[in-house]
């Protein structure tokens, strides 16, 4: 500790005084004629020049490092109370927006199983997520969502709410300024569908045919990402019934046409919008639309029977095991409806059981005490503790807890028996590859994720004090499958290896944008660093494509897109990690790019944050209010891009002790995680707690050591790693 303050001083006088003086920064790398701080484009909390930050008389380096200590000590003590007392995990609870309620209430009046209870405060949390201008959004802080807004709507007035509440009224105006019923999405008009208050016409059909094309057909259900087969399969049977559940006419949802229902031109209205050119792949998959509406007229029998029957067979292989049918609420959703329409009673084992895991997703919340206020329930989408117990690892390493600290060998103990064991749906785009990866929830062995596995075996190759032979089989086997499924581009998606036939989303039921699953820069900035932390460095066969992909992926700016994080920030961040860990060198130019961005976009409050308005509109990248994760993000990118004396850095550390609650932890209430760009936003209750945290350890280590400890780690493996997996 003394050698931390002696340091930190030393760098402290130097840097202030120099900066005061309008001298060069001594012994501080200096950026490549980096633009001033004050032109940063468009942010509106712009980085206030470093004389000026003299003047607000902000906390010095020399100042941070008892509170560091603190900080950290206080925050291990959080998570390691927090553990899971029997099986070793950490889980939180990820919140998405009020869709997923609002789909519960109309889920279970499809199937003649209301819960009262339930659905009373399901009511009282979509008024209290309500705006104040009427609608609601898909993420906090943002505006109001149409398709978002209709079946809030809907769903209260299927709860009995009456039309004529204030709350209602306002929600109408604001449904029907933004285009009304028919500007909603494809999913909220097959909801509507479903209870009468939407033409079949107006949905693109998708006939349960579809199952049976082969394989090595252009268009196939396996040329799609996981979570679009998941969910669609079930919506084939749907599909082909077209079950209507009859509903009180004062419960539809006709006010909210902005012309009568008998007067919408369903062939031009969203989604069959066609292009101005003559020719295009939407026009050419609304002209297809057309011909498999004439089909659904005259199916031919024995293949629609024949569908039918392999649809339901491979959903109901996909639905043993537990968690549900792709353990995410849309496709366990689905699922259920498809049974009631195949005829499975509500006390079928297979029904009873799916809408079970449904109902483990509830979230129940009380008033805090002495608010009078009744509790009230939202759904989440699924859970994420594979994700956060091997992130939670990590950053419990960086904050130097022993390698053979409990509550880290039975959270890896935890962690290895997730290690899937079957072949999954990732056969099929990549034959080769054996079971090895992780998935990301309690359970789904048929889909795991480049993403989870990476992140586990960053987390395992640092644990030294397991048994060997056990640590090395499972490094191995989730090395193998990551590599197995790298993609042609160089890249990896998070599902599948080169789903990226990026036409299929010109199809009118792909208005959401999101039935792939390409190569993002993120995914592969983790696989480099899983490949850097078991001791490879450029020369492994897999990091010269992926460094190729990653160059073309860079943005302008200097920045990376975040498909899974919001956003430029994320991206970035992944990147540089990856990067860093495999020796790259952090001064090339092209690096130095993307840290002179992230040097540009810092808030005046010392943090970073950025909107997920930066998916709809560039213009927003790296621009938002200040959040915990993101600072921490763009923190541990700066570090591993060598930047650790730099003022941005100091005042990130700052900004992120400063806003630290007594308990050890962070609030964050914004959405700072991706399901879907701009569709479904997540807010990982987790990231405003693991990752400053581990942002704060990595600056302590670099402070202190010269290198993060997982630099340590690493270097200290790579010999052994080299021989054990070449």
């Amino acid at each position: 500790m003394k050698r931390l303050k002696a340091l930190i001083v030393r760098l402290s006088d130097s840097l202030l005084n120099n900066i005061a003086l309008g001298l060069p920064r001594s012994g501080v790398r200096s950026r490549r004629k980096a633009p001033p701080l004050k032109l940063v484009s468009h942010n509106p909390h712009p980085v206030v020049e470093s004389s000026q930050v003299l003047g607000r008389a902000e906390p010095t380096v020399a100042g941070h490092a008892e509170a560091i200590e603190d900080a950290l000590h206080r925050g291990a003590a959080w998570f390691l109370a927090h553990q899971d007392s029997e099986n070793g995990y950490w889980v939180h609870e990820l919140e998405a927006d009020t869709t997923l309620t609002s789909e519960y209430i109309m889920l279970r009046r499809f199937l003649n199983q209301v819960d009262l209870d339930r659905e009373r405060k399901a009511v009282r949390y979509l008024l209290h997520t309500q705006l104040p201008e009427g609608g609601w959004s898909i993420y906090a802080g943002g505006p109001a969502d149409v398709s978002a807004s209709v079946k809030a709507y809907f769903a209260l007035k299927l709860a009995g709410v009456s039309a004529d509440e204030p709350a209602m009224q306002l929600a109408r105006e604001a449904i029907l300024r933004q285009g009304g019923v028919v500007s909603a999405n494809v999913f909220t008009k097959i909801m509507l569908a479903l209870f009468g208050q939407y033409d079949w016409r107006g949905i693109p059909s998708m006939p349960p045919e579809l199952v049976l094309a082969p394989r090595w057909l252009y268009f196939n259900l396996y040329a799609v990402s996981y979570w679009s087969r998941a969910v669609i399969i079930p919506l084939l049977i749907i599909f082909a019934y077209r079950p209507l559940c009859p509903i009180a006419r004062e419960q539809g949802v006709e006010e909210l046409f902005v012309v009568p229902p008998e007067r919408v031109d369903y062939r031009t209205s969203p989604p069959f919008q066609r292009d101005a050119a003559w020719f295009s792949w939407r026009n050419f998959f609304v002209w297809v639309d057309g011909l498999l509406k004439l089909y659904e007229c005259y199916p031919l029998v024995e293949l629609r029977r024949r569908a039918l029957k392999r649809a339901e067979q491979w959903m109901l292989e996909h639905m043993q095991g537990e968690g549900g049918l792709g353990a995410i609420y849309p496709a366990m959703a689905n699922s259920v409806m498809a049974l009631q329409v195949l005829g499975y009673s509500p006390d079928h084992p297979v029904r009873a059981k799916a809408l079970s895991e449904i109902e483990a997703l509830e979230v129940h919340t009380a008033a805090p005490d002495g608010n009078p206020s009744p509790p009230m329930m939202h759904v989440q989408p699924c859970f994420s503790p594979v994700w956060d117990t091997a992130l939670t690892i990590n950053m419990l390493i960086e904050r130097g807890l022993p390698l053979d600290h409990p509550a880290l060998l039975r959270a890896a103990s935890w962690l290895r028996a997730r290690q899937c064991a079957r072949i999954g749906d990732w056969i099929v785009s990549a034959p080769q590859a054996k079971p090895g990866g992780w998935y990301f929830q309690f359970e789904n062995e048929w889909y795991p994720d480049v993403d989870d596995t990476a992140a586990v075996v960053i987390a395992l190759a640092k644990l030294h004090a397991m048994p060997p032979a056990e640590q090395d089989d499972a490094i191995r086997r989730g090395y193998e499958w990551v590599l197995a499924l790298q993609s042609s581009d160089g890249g990896w998606g998070a599902y599948d290896k080169d789903n990226n036939r990026l036409i299929f989303n010109k199809i009118p039921f792909a208005d959401h944008q999101a039935l792939l699953d390409p190569s993002t820069a993120d995914l592969t900035g983790r696989c480099l660093e899983m490949l850097g932390t078991l001791g490879y460095d450029r020369t492994h066969p897999a990091v010269q494509p992926a460094l190729e992909f990653l160059r073309r992926e860079q943005e302008p700016n200097g920045s990376w897109y975040g498909r899974w994080g919001v956003n430029y920030i994320y991206g970035t961040w992944c990147v540089l990690s990856g990067l860093r860990a495999i020796g790259m060198d952090m001064s090339a130019p092209w690096i130095q790019r993307a840290v002179t961005w992230l040097e540009s976009v810092q808030n005046q409050d010392g943090g970073w944050g950025e909107s997920c308005l930066s998916y709809e509109d560039p213009a927003w990248a790296g621009r938002g209010e200040s959040t915990p994760s993101q600072t921490a993000w763009a923190v541990m990118g700066l570090l591993a891009a060598g930047v650790s004396d730099s003022i941005n850095v100091l005042r990130g550390v700052h900004y992120l002790l400063k806003h630290q609650r007594e308990d050890g932890v962070w609030d964050e209430p914004l959405h700072t995680g991706t399901g879907f760009p701009r569709v479904f936003y997540l807010r990982y209750h987790g990231y405003s707690k693991y990752f400053p945290l581990w942002a704060l350890a990595m600056y302590r280590n670099v402070k202190m050591q010269g290198q993060s400890r997982a630099d340590e780690l690493r270097k200290a493996a790579q010999a052994v790693r080299r021989r054990s997996f070449s």
